[in-house]
């Protein structure tokens, strides 16, 4: 899917009522997902474990 079809359906999943916020919000938010869902197919992500440990030391 072309960005711009992407961008359209995104749109089209937010209420009528959706303000320009919410439609800027739900792009963002989208392209972040998509972007790390990307890294985890090229093995760039974190296993759950490291991640837990990573955590834990902000937690402190």
């Amino acid at each position: 899917m072309v960005v711009k079809e992407v961008a359209k359906h995104v749109i089209d999943t937010l209420p009528e009522e959706a303000t320009m916020d919410d439609i800027i919000h739900a792009l963002y938010v989208n392209t972040k997902f998509n972007h790390g869902e990307q890294e985890i197919r090229e093995g760039k992500g974190v296993p759950h474990d490291e991640a837990k440990k990573r955590l834990k030391k902000w937690q402190k």
